[in-house]
């Protein structure tokens, strides 16, 4: 049986399949620290400041709210904490924590390290220093065992040094492995069933699909089913205990239209400004091509290609805040021909605060889906029902 606790651990699941933001429930009225943006960092000057829309803004005042979570979310991942690390639970707004109050002074000096020493450049973040301990370690540690290899040899790269194809080769040979760009056109809806797992457990998801970029998918918790939604426009999301539904902010949606897009690979060339091939990386047992994708106004993107198939083995993005970008790795495999396009029947979401895997058992193509599943409830009404 899963206990009440384990239900809410679940519910995050609805977090990552939009975003891959691990966000605890979003309270409107939530305390947390902050500062002026980082120069380059995007804002939207229309949307609301951090201080105009949260209690007790004291360091990021300026930031856009939406950047307010997952900027959390940033230092959660780079100390290995939770929330109630620095904040007092149902009162976020209180300074009642010692570690609060440091908090708000590590991003002063780290602002101040950046301004002074790199242009202002988010060169020094939290995670350059905790490296997922709450507490630094300033003193090297003994080595415990005999080095692979000599004293003084340096790191491997991480990436080989491209000398093979160009990026618009990788993309045109990631088109054609998947089955040629007309077969891909002519996707106009996708809907999938499988399991989930999250935790140790494994959970039933439906997954649907509908050109032009909407998407939403059901996972089936035992006190009812967490959702996340995308009509193309807004996204939202839902889950069983928490009121209503929560929209999408920021680089949800952006991960959110991303995956809601059935001609991505198509689309991939006019969505980059610029592109260039980093090297070749192993991933899993098999060699892959590095291309990095630089979009106007938002963070890159990282594709993985197999060397011999082709295909997309990993992508990775960024979603932005206000102390530095929060990564999100997806990795793909078991890929299928469906109806003349191959897609893959698994993936996994890997994020620092977590991971899940989605197995697809079933898949039906360009089957009719009514426009009234990507409809937004109003927020005080349940999501809909699968």
């Amino acid at each position: 049986m899963i206990n009440a606790k384990r239900v809410d651990v679940l519910a995050g699941i609805v977090f990552f399949l939009a975003s891959g933001l691990m966000i605890a429930t979003a309270k409107t009225q939530s305390s947390t620290t902050a500062h002026a943006p980082a120069p380059g960092q995007v804002t939207n000057p229309a949307g609301k400041k951090a201080e105009e829309q949260f209690k007790n803004i004291q360091v990021l005042k300026g930031i856009p709210a939406e950047e307010l979570f997952p900027t959390m979310q940033f230092i959660a991942a780079s100390l290995g904490v939770q929330c109630d690390f620095c904040h007092v639970q149902g009162a976020f707004e209180k300074d009642d924590k010692k570690t609060k109050q440091t908090a708000r002074k590590m991003m002063e000096m780290m602002f101040a390290i950046n301004k002074d020493n790199f242009d202002g450049h988010r060169a020094v973040t939290c995670n350059s220093c905790h490296r997922g301990n709450a507490k630094p370690q300033p003193i090297p540690v003994v080595m415990t065992e005999e080095p692979k290899e000599p004293m003084g040899a340096p790191a491997p790269a991480a990436a080989k040094e491209n000398t093979g194809p160009s990026p618009d080769q990788l993309l045109d040979k990631y088109v054609q492995a998947l089955g040629e760009a007309a077969a891909i056109d002519r996707v106009t809806s996708r809907v999938m069933k499988g399991t989930i797992d999250f935790g140790g457990k494994s959970l039933p998801i439906d997954i649907y699909s509908k050109d032009p970029d909407e998407r939403i998918s059901f996972t089936h918790l035992p006190e009812g089913d967490s959702v996340t939604a995308f009509n193309g426009h807004e996204g939202w999301l839902a889950a069983p205990g928490r009121p209503g539904v929560r929209p999408m902010q920021g680089s949800e949606l952006d991960a959110a239209s991303l995956d809601a897009d059935l001609h991505l690979a198509t689309h991939l060339k006019p969505m980059f400004s610029e592109l260039r091939v980093l090297g070749t990386e192993k991933v899993g047992d098999h060699v892959a091509y590095i291309v990095v994708g630089q979009r106007e106004g938002k963070p890159p993107i990282q594709l993985y290609f197999d060397e011999q198939s082709g295909l997309l083995v990993r992508l990775v993005r960024y979603g932005e805040t206000a102390l530095g970008w929060l990564p999100t790795q997806i990795d793909y495999a078991d890929y299928r021909d469906t109806n003349g396009v191959k897609i893959p029947y698994r993936w996994t979401l890997a994020r620092p605060s977590g991971r899940f895997t989605i197995q697809v058992s079933e898949v039906k193509q360009n089957v009719p889906v009514d426009d009234a599943k990507f409809a937004k409830p109003a927020e005080d009404q349940k999501p809909p029902a699968k």
